[in-house]
């Protein structure tokens, strides 16, 4: 500082930090078919432990951090602070919130993060993915903002035991429906269902070119989340 050198006849240097200055939205679905679960958690256990994490994370950063809880409506909106008290509000919230809807709506709350979140923020969107007609949404919300979609995913959806006859129960719509397990012509009808869900969602996310984290109830979610900020890490 050329000034303060001038008046006290000896060097005077500023050293300036940018601040970092990050805010971070947990976009948590919370819809019936989070509730189920084959192995020791429900899909939305692993759910409120992953938001969990990354709140800690953010407050350890000291990052602002934010929350959207939906099934298919807004069920709770908490707008982004810093520090510890708002944090374990968050974690709290995440941990003990009992939604009113069932159903899914990713559509309705990507709009809302992004009329609601006006700068630019890093966006987990924490969901199993059971929805439609949220490609081009998803689209406009990653351009505005860093969006990251967390993939739940149990194995016994993707294998259903040859059991014989089965009644099934949608946990969204609370439809029932009987299905022989032991038909080969239905196991194969399933199965491709659900692969076509599949392809689906990762052809959105790469076309919009997002970055997904898959994570499979039936094993540790620590080591996919650690490999994904290591890519992340690199990339910077």
């Amino acid at each position: 500082d050329w000034n303060v050198t001038a008046r006290t006849g000896s060097p005077f240097i500023k050293v300036f930090e940018e601040e970092r200055e990050l805010t971070v939205m947990l976009i948590v679905d919370m819809s019936g078919s989070l509730m189920f679960g084959s192995v020791d958690k429900t899909k939305q256990q692993i759910a409120a432990e992953l938001a969990a994490i990354l709140a800690f994370s953010a407050m350890k950063n000291n990052d602002k951090v934010g929350l959207i809880l939906f099934t298919d409506r807004i069920e709770k909106f908490v707008p982004p602070k810093k520090g510890r008290s708002h944090g374990l509000r968050i974690i709290r919230e995440i941990l003990s919130f009992q939604p009113e809807g069932n159903s899914t709506n990713i559509k309705g709350a990507l709009e809302y993060l992004n009329h609601t979140i006006k700068r630019k923020s890093i966006a987990f969107l924490v969901s199993d993915f059971i929805d439609d007609g949220y490609e081009k949404i998803l689209n406009i919300v990653g351009k505005k903002h860093d969006l990251i979609g967390v993939v739940l995913q149990d194995p016994r959806e993707s294998d259903i035991p040859k059991s014989g006859l089965i009644k099934f129960k949608d946990a969204e719509t609370g439809a029932l429906r009987y299905i022989d397990t032991s038909n080969s012509n239905v196991r194969e009808q399933f199965y491709n269902m659900l692969n076509q869900q599949d392809a689906l969602r990762k052809s959105i996310f790469i076309k919009s070119r997002l970055d997904s984290i898959d994570i499979n109830t039936s094993e540790s979610y620590v080591k996919p989340l650690a490999n994904f900020f290591r890519k992340r890490e690199k990339m910077l």
